[in-house]
């Protein structure tokens, strides 16, 4: 199979693009289990495109059910060396409105469930996540972005909870005082496990509402998420496809080198086990 080398999570009527051609659907195994679903790949301005959703199709895996580190080895191994992540979000600052488009610079993890890393199982690796999302993308998709006449901010904290359940307002006030500007479920493990599997990540954040803090707009739902969501599903498709043919071929970040002063374990007592299952992410460093 050609190579793939930009994955896109995001939710349905985002894969589902005119301009898509030559699709077909592939499920890759991994070590730790399967992806939310069948991952579409298609070409897009010239270049292989895969779009995973990443609650299913129909949305039915919860942000606490999702397997993460299936999906990001899923990608990975078809190629993947970018992700562009689609994802609803709360704003948490008046001037980050709804149907606004955020590119977030920052993350702050306040999830309790989740698996957080490949590693583990006698191989301990630490990767430095300083800056989460990569600079170099996330300029590329602020101008894509930007592009479509969409109104667009770069920069941002983006907080992560465990969810399902939204916010409470004591919750969301916290937040705002933290110095947060937006809200969501889903950043947290993907853009670690993107890190680790030196992988360059960035997010597509479309506000849909004030969370719960704000006194005059209406308290957050699922039917005021999904209105703003599929409101902004075009924006999103036309920023994908203005993205995809300013992406260099090469990469010039960090992102790329992520694991390779990372690894604190010594090699002789990597189980092999380990070093099987995981080759897809440190091959090139153990052997």
């Amino acid at each position: 199979m050609e190579p793939v080398k930009l994955g896109v999570i995001g939710g349905s009527g985002v894969y589902d693009m005119e301009a898509l051609t030559d699709i077909e659907e592939v499920k890759p195994q991994t070590p730790f289990g399967e992806p939310s679903d069948a991952i579409v790949i298609g070409t897009l301005s010239g270049q292989r495109v895969a779009f995973l959703p990443r609650h299913g199709r129909g949305h039915r895996i919860s942000p606490t059910e999702l397997n993460s580190r299936a999906n990001i080895f899923a990608l990975k191994s078809l190629g993947v060396e970018r992700i562009v992540s689609i994802s609803a979000c709360g704003s948490l600052r008046e001037d980050y409105a709804p149907r606004h488009i955020v590119i977030p610079d920052q993350l702050f993890d306040r999830t309790r469930e989740r698996p957080l890393t490949f590693f583990g199982g006698g191989l301990v690796i630490h990767v430095s996540f300083a800056e989460p999302f990569c600079p170099d993308l996330s300029q590329a998709l602020y101008q894509a972005v930007k592009a479509t006449g969409a109104t667009v901010h770069k920069g941002g904290a983006f907080i992560t909870i465990e969810g399902p359940r939204f916010s409470t307002k004591a919750e969301s006030n916290v937040f705002r005082q933290w110095g947060m500007d937006i809200i969501g479920m889903t950043a947290v493990p993907e853009a670690q496990l993107a890190r680790e599997a030196e992988i360059c990540y960035a997010t597509m954040a479309h506000v849909t509402d004030y969370d719960v803090w704000h006194k005059t707009e209406e308290t957050v739902t699922v039917e005021t998420v999904i209105k703003n969501l599929l409101a902004n599903a075009e924006v999103a498709k036309k920023a994908i496809q203005n993205l995809v043919p300013t992406l260099p071929a090469e990469r010039a970040c960090a992102c790329q080198h992520a694991l390779r002063d990372a690894i604190i374990t010594s090699r002789d007592v990597i189980p092999e086990q380990t070093k099987k299952d995981l080759r897809l992410l440190i091959g090139k460093y153990i052997q």
